[in-house]
């Protein structure tokens, strides 16, 4: 994390401890593996979904390490992110669509066996490995739109939380006016 003691930037960085980041990262690693796996390198459908997936966890990076100068600039990104994982997450949904394939329920047991693996401290790729990597396309499809839901939610959740520190605490302009007013009343 990157911040000046005696100065008026935050503190800011830090994204690869964000839930938010570290769930992305897993989503990227298994859209590469299913897309590699299932959809022709060469199909654009391939391109754009490694793209969508990278962007979303390329955008919190990046979001995360604007945010000491700009609070609007790491909102912004977080909401690209979140986009690009929506858009990520229609892609897998017409893939079961058009391969007659079935889209899991919310409560389905094979669902909540997923999501319990989201409780689990240090959980990565190889958490999900075995789902991600079975040789039937529709748990993996599956497992991943439910690693994707869980990654929107924590961007959600994060989202609101940013706008509601802004709201409180403001953006650097009005911090560099409060810092220079100090200074102003430190000198008189």
């Amino acid at each position: 994390m990157s911040s000046n003691p005696n100065g008026f930037i935050p503190p800011h960085g830090g994204y690869q401890n964000l839930m938010s980041y570290q769930m992305a990262e897993i989503v990227y690693d298994a859209t590469v593996y299913f897309c590699d796996k299932y959809i022709s390198k060469f199909s654009r459908t391939h391109d754009q979904m490694v793209q969508a997936a990278r962007s979303g966890k390329q955008n919190i990076a990046e979001g995360s390490m604007a945010s000491g100068t700009s609070k609007e600039t790491e909102i912004k990104l977080m909401g690209v992110a979140r986009a690009s994982l929506e858009e990520l997450l229609l892609d897998y949904k017409d893939y079961l669509r058009t391969n007659n394939l079935t889209l899991w329920g919310k409560d389905d047991p094979k669902v909540l066996q997923i999501r319990a693996l989201g409780k689990l401290k240090n959980r990565s790729y190889m958490t999900y490995k075995s789902y991600i990597e079975n040789s039937n396309p529709e748990v993996s499809v599956n497992t991943i739109i439910c690693l994707i839901h869980q990654t929107n939610y924590l961007l959600d959740q994060q989202i609101r939380k940013l706008e509601e520190q802004f709201i409180k605490e403001g953006g650097i302009r009005e911090n560099m006016q409060k810092a220079r007013l100090n200074e102003r009343k430190k000198s008189q």
